[in-house]
């Protein structure tokens, strides 16, 4: 993220007083070739640096090591306590020293730059499909905009089989999963979850969000997700492991395993989630060696089928 780089560059200026490319590429993990774009990013964004050169020369601060973030318009502000929010991938010791420096924004704009700051929530993890997606939905910027202003929004929305509707919404967050993004919000039914890429409009309103006192999008997200997990998987099958093959259970399963205690044997127990009797059977082939499921009846029927079938045809 070319913000994350600019606002950490301006942070090194701050507490350095002088800072040179190739220290500022070395601290970033970029090139020198790119630090100094940052930095020339810097002063043609209006940030009072300048440069000096030959020995001993670099980048400074006019007037000092310190700027006046008063002032900073609304949604720079914003744009700023974004970069220092939670889905942010900067490190903790800037987000810290970020949202130290916003300390110091005018009252009016603080309000503004909390919600941005809670209004992203990024989930690295894909809900199984290998599509990639290279560019942002095109409405992103406009419902983000409206999670932090807090403002209702009517929206069209293209489902899945095609059919458009049209309903007004309260944005709550918005979630990026993997390579797809998610507007979190709730509605006349509920708690709803909407995808992005499939939003055909917004048309903002002047009416107030609806906001539990209480809600937390990283955390709604997570039921939120723990519940479509639990729709996508909803078989559970029990089985007994050996202990060295639950790390190839880990990486094979991910969030669909559970591991619970040891038996009288030294083996582990296990829960494993997934779509149906005969797909789990196939996927859990492999590890005759080291894993036995022990139900339902079904699994452990389909496996036997698989074992009759290999042995048919390479025994």
């Amino acid at each position: 993220m070319r913000t994350d780089r600019l606002v950490a560059v301006l942070l090194l200026l701050q507490r350095r007083g002088q800072v040179t490319a190739a220290e500022v590429a070395r601290e970033l993990e970029v090139s020198e070739r790119t630090a100094r774009r940052d930095l020339d990013a810097l002063a043609m964004a209006g940030v009072p640096v300048y440069s000096t050169q030959g020995r001993g020369g670099g980048w400074r601060l006019v007037g000092g090591a310190r700027t006046d973030l008063s002032g900073l318009t609304a949604s720079e502000a914003r744009a700023l306590f974004l970069v220092a929010g939670p889905a942010s991938a900067t490190t903790p010791t800037v987000k810290a020293a970020l949202r130290k420096l916003v300390q110091a924004l005018p009252e009016p704009f603080r309000m503004q730059a909390e919600a941005a700051a809670s209004s992203l929530a990024v989930d690295p993890r894909r809900w199984g499909s290998s599509r990639v997606e290279h560019r942002p939905p095109r409405f992103l910027d406009e419902l983000q905009d409206a999670v932090i202003r807090g403002v209702q929004v009517r929206l069209g929305y293209v489902d899945r089989e095609g059919a458009e509707t049209g309903r007004t919404v309260h944005p709550l967050g918005i979630v990026a999963k993997g390579p797809s993004w998610y507007l979190v919000c709730d509605t006349e039914a509920g708690r709803r979850t909407f995808r992005i890429d499939r939003v055909s409009s917004v048309d903002p309103t002047d009416d107030p969000v609806r906001r539990p006192p209480d809600f937390d999008l990283a955390e709604s997200w997570r039921e939120i997700s723990d519940e479509v997990d639990r729709r996508r998987t909803p078989l559970e099958i029990q089985a007994v492991c050996a202990p060295h093959g639950i790390g190839l259970l880990r990486m094979a399963l991910g969030d669909r395993l559970q591991v619970g205690g040891s038996t009288t044997d030294g083996r582990v127990e296990v829960v494993i989630r997934g779509r149906d009797e005969y797909a789990l059977a196939g996927e859990l082939a492999w590890m005759v060696e080291w894993l036995e499921v022990t139900g339902p009846a079904g699994v452990r029927d389909h496996l036997a089928s698989i074992g009759d079938a290999l042995v048919e045809r390479y025994g």
